[in-house]
């Protein structure tokens, strides 16, 4: 015989708790109440229950401090927020502090009914979850950035609420997504990646929704889509920003309604997904511009998580490097990592990383595939040299109590064709240089090398170089033909 599975209603109103009660016990549920938070605790304390609903205001403390110590006491339990009518800011609150979800008051007993029906089901899926620690020991660091953010993704590993991942490019905003993943309910589910900006406008709908046979020319066989292949897991949208905004309104619908209409289908098919989505970009701006739909970014944005850039976690340098290490040494089938000699050690303290951690691993990788010793140096690094400042222009001091020339005005540096990790100030140029080649050519020269640092620092992705460049894709695919860049 199946155990009966419980529930703690913990609310002060009498006609809320009967009400609940009644709902969850229709639905198999046995079900204690508690109308304190000192109630509750008592009951946590001698029960363990598969659920648990509590109201925010209760007469000896708030609904969050219970939300806040199930989580940590009790993470077994799930646990929803029962709010006012329109308080978004307490319900976000709430599933930040590990509120598995919330329902508002007047409660909608069909929504509860989804709600217990969701929680109780995940909750069966986090029994073969695997251990929490062995999942975030994938995202390294010592340094209170990081300590902060795994246990910030502790949190919201346990919600089912929707996740935005911001940071710059190359901190790895793709990994915090597949711990959350890993670390949740849905573990055991799919967890399907999608770069928003590497599929065509007109194949989105499809890529999306999947579409049935003959719905359009090249439509052989029925194909699912990448909600439904997401379906009781994750779907993790990188560089969601760069979705044209056709697109963001049947993105919108398909969260709220949960549910997707496939290409060329005559009804709608139900689909079980959480959506976590990640920029480098500044999605608060491109609503503000009109680029991107503010309820779109509201729906997305119920948990906003900031991932740091390598600058602002100096001290994890040295573990994160020789961690690196490990696993390209390991790849390589190397029986020992080289290790990092002090002056390379000081070299990755004083640059910048513009790229981050992918850039931290590309570097290492070259260093180790090009180095012979068992050290690697600073030179093996072959880390890029910051561009020379262009020479001071020879002045002589003013006389005493004349005014000082004026400052010539700042030119922005051009890029020396052929050597795109340089620049030069075109004050500095001499026009008998560029003199014996016709304006045009010298043009494309410096068009060429721009594009090319770029692609280099965008790792060949064609969008974001357009993006960098501030011109459009198509206008990027002209100019990467027109000067015969493959």
């Amino acid at each position: 015989m199946a155990e009966t599975r419980s529930a703690l209603v913990v609310d002060d109103e009498r006609d809320i708790r009967e009400l609940l009660v009644m709902t969850l016990g229709r639905m198999g549920l046995r079900c204690d109440t508690a109308s304190t938070l000192g109630e509750a605790r008592g009951q946590l304390a001698r029960n363990r229950y598969d659920l648990c609903l509590t109201d925010m205001r209760l007469p000896d403390g708030s609904g969050m401090d219970l939300v806040a110590e199930i989580s940590q006491k009790h993470p077994e339990t799930p646990v929803a927020m029962i709010t006012a009518f329109g308080n978004v800011e307490a319900a976000v609150e709430a599933l930040k502090a590990g509120a598995f979800d919330f329902v508002a008051k007047p409660v909608d007993l069909a929504v509860l009914r989804d709600l217990v029906r969701h929680a109780l089901d995940l909750n069966e899926r986090r029994k073969s979850a695997p251990p929490a620690d062995a999942v975030a020991a994938r995202l390294y660091g010592q340094s209170p950035a990081m300590a902060q953010l795994r246990g910030t993704i502790a949190k919201v590993a346990r919600s089912q609420a929707p996740v935005y991942i911001v940071g710059e490019s190359g901190v790895g905003k793709e990994l915090v997504a597949r711990t959350i993943h890993a670390e949740g309910a849905r573990s055991t589910g799919p967890f399907v990646p999608v770069n928003c900006g590497a599929i065509p406008a007109e194949l989105m709908e499809s890529e999306f929704f999947g579409h049935k046979k003959g719905s359009f020319t090249g439509a052989h066989a029925d194909k699912p889509g990448l909600f439904q292949t997401a379906d009781g897991g994750t779907l993790f949208l990188d560089e969601i920003a760069e979705l044209p905004l056709a697109m963001q309104v049947k993105l919108l619908r398909a969260i709220q309604e949960k549910s997707i209409r496939p290409v060329g289908a005559n009804a709608e098919v139900p689909v079980d997904v959480r959506i976590l989505s990640a920029t480098h970009k500044d999605l608060a701006a491109l609503v503000a511009d009109g680029r991107f739909r503010q309820d779109l970014y509201y729906r997305i944005n119920v948990i906003e998580l900031r991932v740091p850039p390598l600058r602002e976690r100096q001290d994890d340098l040295p573990g994160l490097a020789e961690k690196v290490l490990q696993r390209l040494s390991v790849a390589q089938g190397r029986v020992f990592p080289p290790t990092l000699s002090p002056d390379a050690l000081d070299a990755l303290r004083a640059y910048a990383f513009p790229g981050n951690v992918r850039e931290l691993e590309n570097i290492l990788e070259r260093a180790l595939a090009l180095a012979e010793g068992d050290s690697l140096t600073a030179e093996d690094l072959r880390l890029p040299k910051p561009a020379v400042p262009a020479p001071s222009a020879v002045t002589t001091s003013p006389a005493p109590g004349a005014p000082a020339a004026p400052a010539a005005p700042a030119s922005p540096p051009l890029m020396v064709p052929g050597q795109p990790a340089q620049a030069i100030d075109p004050r500095t140029l001499n026009p008998r240089d560029t003199a014996s080649s016709p304006l045009p050519s010298y043009i494309e020269e410096i068009e060429r090398a721009a594009i090319q640092q770029a692609l280099q620092e965008n790792r060949y992705n064609k969008t974001r170089t357009a993006a960098a460049l501030g011109i459009t894709f198509r206008a990027l695919r002209y100019k990467l033909k027109k000067l015969g860049i493959d």
